[in-house]
């Protein structure tokens, strides 16, 4: 590669570099401090400049609404990942655990990634497409295996898991939801299929 080359990719190189720098540390500062935590804290986090923070997202929504994007994306991944890693209804498992983390861990984000998702249809229309894709593939490779019933679609999946997490506000929600998880779960698997393995128990979301 030319030395041109390199002069002309390495900006590009920086500059996605510093947007992950941005967004994982807005997850970080949003976590904590809730929708009205400060950009600059965000940008002091990223060890970047506010002016970098504002080329890459000029308004807080928009950073509020890529924070969400990527960790949707997140979880995404986590589905193709586990249809390698695991079997098919421990991934299913994990990957519903998965999700009940992802909402403990951003309790101080709830108002800012509302803000994100319920003004914006098409974001909303984003993050479901994305997670019933997601949860369908593991689910349609737990039935064809012959472990899960074949009457419950990926749409019932987010909506159970989503009147799980209800109560995420109260004492011990996480541990309760997590054994209903298991409950649910297991009330999906056909008579005669493995039994739940210990490993899958254990996993922590």
């Amino acid at each position: 590669m030319s030395q041109l080359e390199k002069s002309t990719r390495k900006p590009r190189v920086d500059a996605v570099r510093n947007r992950e720098r941005v967004l994982e540390a807005a997850k970080v500062v949003f976590s904590a401090g809730g929708a009205e935590a400060s950009l600059e804290a965000v940008a002091r986090a990223a060890g970047v400049g506010i002016g970098t923070l504002y080329r890459h997202f000029p308004t807080r929504e928009a950073l509020f609404e890529a924070v969400y994007r990527r960790e949707v994306q997140q979880l995404a991944d986590l589905a193709e990942q586990l249809k390698q890693e695991a079997q098919p209804v421990d991934a299913l498992r994990h990957w519903m655990r998965s999700n009940v983390e992802f909402v403990a861990t951003k309790k101080g984000m709830s108002a800012a990634l509302a803000l994100a998702a319920y003004k914006n249809a098409e974001l909303y229309s984003f993050s479901f497409d994305r997670l019933t894709r997601a949860v369908g593939g593991l689910l349609d490779r737990a039935i064809a295996a012959g472990e899960i019933r074949d009457d419950i679609s990926p749409e019932d999946l987010i909506r159970a898991l989503v009147g799980m997490c209800y109560m995420h506000d109260q004492p011990g929600w996480q541990t309760s939801v997590l054994r209903l998880v298991d409950v649910f779960v297991d009330g999906l698997r056909l008579r005669g299929g493995r039994p739940r393995s210990k490993t899958a128990a254990k996993i922590p979301g």
